[in-house]
């Protein structure tokens, strides 16, 4: 096992440590430039990244639909930071990531919302202090956990397939613990709900006989996140996992509100906004993407003022993650989704894969243990579902396309490619190039595949035609993706003149 230190960091010295073994081997890849890598890529691509993911995950959902975005801003954190480095070791950070952004999505949030903008509670700001305050606990775990396992990848830490498993397990319980404590009781019948509550409740709805208010589990979300920071910080010493985790809280503490701020207002100031594009707007799509763009640059910026602390870890895998265990995994894993997104003839599946804490245990495992599953994390196991609820929405319940076209245009063709990308990238000698040759091209991917398939979904609003709601929408995520494909497009550029062969010694 080897280290690479990411671009941005400044030279290690003669050699860098091998954690294992205790040996060292010589490190011949940084330059004298690398801590004057700008900040502004990463950062402002990055934000456009999590603005166009985040709110294209407002059509697809909690967990699987956050992925979106968690994979497009690891994408360009990784792209921008981690020049020198190995394909594999980069995908394995970003599909870590990827994962983790899904967690949080086991929050409710809709009745949180209410709270700010809802008819009743419009004056109301004890009733909007609270509901912003809620959407900030929430919003920032569901931020931290990307940040702190991307971090985790990116650290130089080795977390094997085994300890991954285990420390999700124990997450588990600390969940359990955390509901407990913090979102318990929860009786309808008897009237009694947690004290620490940002949902709907009698007294804030007395006109209305029965409010439904619902079950929230941020506390065990946040006491599972804490301990995953404090097992990194403490027990592995993991450096840059525990703080790209709280640049993650932050994100999300200041996104979620900021953008609910512009829902809000609209909601407030309804009457003066009848004239012009203000009527038309979907205030909720760009409430998501306002969260999307600020969690977005909070990554970045954190990711790029830590990126000294980058060491990413060159090894395959572990010795009893065979190729068969690799394909079994994903196999299992994908059935357990399928069955717990579209289908559920056994209730215990939905009711405990449908947490995202517990969805995410078999991918982090073998994430860390595989040499394919970096790849299959990153495009057909983040991919799947996205392309599932479009077809569900558009061939069966719109009727928008036929069932036989909607199945070869938004799930054979997408999911063929996806598992073709797997191929191409999961190649021993591919695995081994340099780190951008792999990143730019796997952003062009998603950012195209994603932002295609929500077009789709969003009926195609062509901006010369009779605007829609969606249009506005549509436009942003046009710069959005402009701006990623830029990117990536500059990036493989420059890495075609740099060597194609950054481990030479491996």
């Amino acid at each position: 096992m080897k280290y690479c230190a990411a671009r941005g960091a400044p030279r290690l010295g003669d050699a860098a440590q091998n954690i294992e073994g205790g040996s060292s081997v010589q490190n011949d890849h940084t330059h004298a430039d690398n801590a004057q890598v700008p900040w502004w890529p990463t950062v402002i691509c990055a934000s456009l990244a999590g603005g166009m993911g985040w709110g294209i995950r407002g059509q697809y959902g909690h967990e699987t639909g956050a992925m979106i975005a968690g994979v497009l801003v690891c994408l360009v954190i990784a792209l921008t930071l981690c020049r020198n480095a190995r394909a594999l070791d980069v995908a394995r950070a970003v599909a870590l990531g990827t994962i983790a952004m899904g967690f949080g999505g086991t929050e409710t949030y809709g009745q949180t919302i209410g709270l700010t903008q809802n008819a009743e509670m419009i004056g109301n700001w004890s009733a909007f202090y609270w509901g912003m305050l809620g959407l900030a606990i929430k919003g920032s775990v569901w931020i931290g956990f990307c940040g702190l396992f991307l971090g985790m990848g990116l650290s130089g830490t080795r977390y094997t397939a085994v300890e991954l498993f285990v420390v999700m397990l124990l997450s588990l319980v600390a969940y359990v613990i955390g509901v407990w404590l913090l979102n318990a009781p929860f009786d309808l019948e008897a009237k009694r709900l947690p004290a620490l509550y940002f949902s709907a409740t009698w007294d804030l709805y007395p006109n209305q006989a029965d409010p439904e208010p619902r079950y929230e589990a941020w506390g065990g979300i946040w006491f599972a996140f804490l301990f995953v920071l404090l097992y990194t910080r403490v027990r592995r010493n993991d450096g840059l996992g525990w703080r790209l985790g709280l640049w993650g809280v932050l994100g999300g503490a200041l996104g979620f509100p900021l953008g609910q701020c512009i829902q809000a207002y609209h909601a407030w100031n309804a009457e003066s906004m009848t004239e012009g594009i203000w009527p038309i707007l979907n205030y909720w799509n760009f409430m998501e993407t306002t969260f999307g763009l600020v969690m977005g640059a909070m990554l970045g910026l954190g990711a790029w003022l830590h990126r000294s602390r980058m060491r990413l870890l060159a090894y395959e895998h572990d010795a009893w993650m065979t190729l068969p265990w690799e394909w079994a995994l994903l196999l299992i894993h994908c059935a357990l989704l399928i069955l717990s997104e579209f289908w559920i003839p056994i209730e215990i599946i939905g009711v405990v894969y449908d947490l995202g804490l517990v969805m995410g245990v078999i991918p982090l495992m073998a994430i860390a243990g595989g040499r394919l599953w970096p790849y299959f994390a990153i495009f057909p196991v983040t991919l799947m579902p996205i392309a599932g609820k479009t077809l569900l929405n558009l061939g069966y319940e719109e009727s928008a396309i036929s069932i036989a076209g909607g199945w070869f245009l938004y799930i054979i063709i997408p999911m063929a490619l996806a598992f073709a990308a797997v191929a191409w990238y999961g190649r021993e000698a591919n695995r081994k190039r340099n780190a951008p040759w792999f990143t730019s091209g796997a952003l062009l991917f998603c950012g195209w595949v994603y932002f295609l398939l929500n077009y789709a979904y969003f009926r195609f609003p062509w901006p010369w035609e009779k605007w829609t709601a969606r249009t506005p929408n549509a436009i942003v995520f046009m710069v959005c993706i402009a701006a990623i494909t830029w990117l990536a497009w500059y990036a493989r550029n420059g890495s075609k003149r740099a060597s194609a062969e950054v481990w030479r010694n491996t």
